[in-house]
């Protein structure tokens, strides 16, 4: 792959940190390779990290399909305890007691949850009500109903043990809420729940190890344009 490529239309697999938004990503790509057009096939929650495929050029027109796939992801359920967006973003609201809760209940809760069902997204989500952002209307402190959406969860494993931490891996299908998985686990578990990381490892058939972190991103563009500037240079000599 050159810039000139990157330019005219590319699929591009980044690592996207944790704190940046889907739009500081996109932001990032159009100022360092300066496509015409830059969009993604997903977005991804600022606490969370991982894939994220982003589009440029002729590539843009690709966005709905490269978006249709199933997701994997990792991450660590916090139990006992909930929040408003059932992540880290806003402050614990409640605490649940977590001495009756078992491995085997854990577990079995665990597999119950797979299948397709009617999921109810977190208050503070991308998802639009009358064209405005769920968040933005709870952040007003506004009362809305919110729209459930049929999704699918396809696999749901649990990797680690140590509450009051549940590591977990998931697969699923595209629309899902892993932080309102959290909530109803939590929920489940006759508790409460909340995400304290999440990283999506997979989008389709695109996977995160073959993923360009930003920095390394970056170190390439600079040297594709150091590159221009040489073979430029080197046609006056």
């Amino acid at each position: 792959m050159t810039l000139s490529e990157i330019k005219e239309g590319s699929v591009l697999l980044i690592d996207k940190p944790i704190r940046w938004s889907s739009f500081d990503l996109v932001k990032k790509v159009s100022l360092l390779a300066r496509p015409k057009k830059v969009g993604h096939a997903g977005t991804l929650d600022p606490l969370a990290s991982g894939l994220m495929i982003i589009l440029t050029g002729s590539k843009t027109k690709e966005m709905l399909d490269l978006n249709a796939g199933e997701k994997e992801y990792t991450g660590t359920f916090f139990i006992g305890a909930s929040t408003e967006s059932h992540d880290l973003e806003r402050p614990i609201d409640a605490t649940f007691p977590i001495s009756h809760i078992t491995d085997e209940m854990i577990l079995q809760v665990a597999k119950s949850m797979i299948g397709s069902f009617a999921q109810t997204p977190p208050l503070h989500s991308a998802k639009k009500r009358d064209g405005v952002r769920y968040y933005k209307m709870a952040r007003r402190g506004e009362e809305f109903q919110r729209i459930k959406s049929w999704v699918e969860l396809k696999e749901f494993e649990i990797t680690r043990i140590q509450l009051p931490e549940i590591d977990f891996r998931i697969v699923c299908s595209k629309g899902f809420y892993v932080r309102s998985l959290a909530h109803d686990y939590g929920e489940k578990l006759l508790s409460g729940a909340h995400i304290t990381a999440l990283r999506r490892i997979r989008s389709g058939n695109f996977n995160i190890k073959d993923a360009w972190t930003i920095e390394s991103f970056m170190e390439f563009v600079l040297k594709e344009k150091e590159n221009y500037q040489n073979e430029s240079l080197s046609q006056f000599q």
